[in-house]
């Protein structure tokens, strides 16, 4: 007796999601990943954050991995801040590393004991005291810089949050935006960064303060064409991850994406760009049920 069509192509389907969920798996969460998970989600204790709040809402939705990705290109605007990513970070060398031990933070510091978070948040503060250096433009700069840890933070919170009300499954209302922007600077303030934003238009306000200091260094360019044009990945995996980079232009401010010269900066690209974002946030979502 011949197999059912409609059998065929569910377990067909079901295979093709397992293999999605595997592969974004081991590319955000490491070899490690089900170690991770057991200490962060079975670890009994207090936590900073509840299921309940607007974080663990924005977190946990696939709307990050575009967030992710502008919040990396809009960063790449501070001459400081892409210095000591090129020069320390590994990102080209160790690209899946450093993404795996940055979502480990952010899962840690959301979802983990707050003895967990602590001890995450003292990790990073050991490694930004060792990272010093001179920008492209001949400054000195310091990892941990009270200012430029508020610049990194005000990027990725900005483009985390704008993914999420883009693309997330349950936009926040803005009074639960508000409640996001303030529960992110609790790991933040920890980490050294002051004088944060505890609301969307503070946050609106800071991006606005920091751009007179952004500008597109070689450093930043070769950020860029990394991130959009030579990811690390298998032929096979570079359409869905090109799905992802083109919703992120479309989450960046029009004048960042205008600095880098990326397409899809405004009009009628911007459009496509954003319902590209729509499509890929959806793949990424059905290939997480599938973990």
């Amino acid at each position: 007796m011949a197999p059912d069509p409609r059998t065929l192509a569910a377990r067909t389907l079901g295979t093709a999601q397992r293999r999605l969920a595997t592969a974004l798996r081991s590319r955000v969460a490491g070899p490690d990943a089900h170690e991770a998970a057991t200490r962060i989600w079975e670890t009994p204790g207090p936590r900073w954050f509840v299921r309940e709040d607007p974080i663990w809402r924005v977190h946990e939705d696939a709307s990050m991995f575009t967030g992710g990705v502008a919040a990396l290109l809009l960063q790449s605007l501070h001459p400081s801040a892409m210095a000591g990513v090129a020069g320390h970070s590994g990102f080209r060398g160790d690209p899946w590393g450093r993404l795996q031990r940055t979502s480990h933070y952010i899962a840690t510091t959301t979802y983990g004991t707050i003895e967990h978070a602590e001890e995450a948040v003292d990790v990073v503060r050991a490694v930004h005291a060792r990272v010093r250096g001179t920008s492209d433009l001949g400054v000195s700069y310091a990892a941990d810089d009270p200012h430029l840890l508020r610049w990194v933070h005000v990027a990725e919170v900005w483009c985390f949050l704008r993914a999420h009300q883009l693309f997330g499954q349950r936009p926040l209302t803005p009074d639960e935006a508000d409640t996001y922007v303030a529960q992110t600077a609790v790991p933040a303030q920890r980490l050294g960064a002051r004088d944060l934003p505890m609301t969307v238009a503070q946050l609106e306000a800071a991006l606005a303060e920091h751009r007179a200091e952004l500008v597109v260094t070689e450093a930043a360019r070769d950020a860029a064409t990394f991130l959009l044009r030579e990811p690390p990945l298998p032929a096979a995996a570079r359409p869905g991850y090109a799905l992802i980079a083109a919703g992120a232009l479309s989450v960046l401010p029009p004048w960042a994406g205008e600095m880098l010269d990326l397409p899809a900066t405004s009009g009628v690209g911007r459009v496509l760009a954003r319902a590209v974002g729509h499509t890929s946030t959806r793949l990424v979502r059905w290939g997480m049920a599938g973990s």
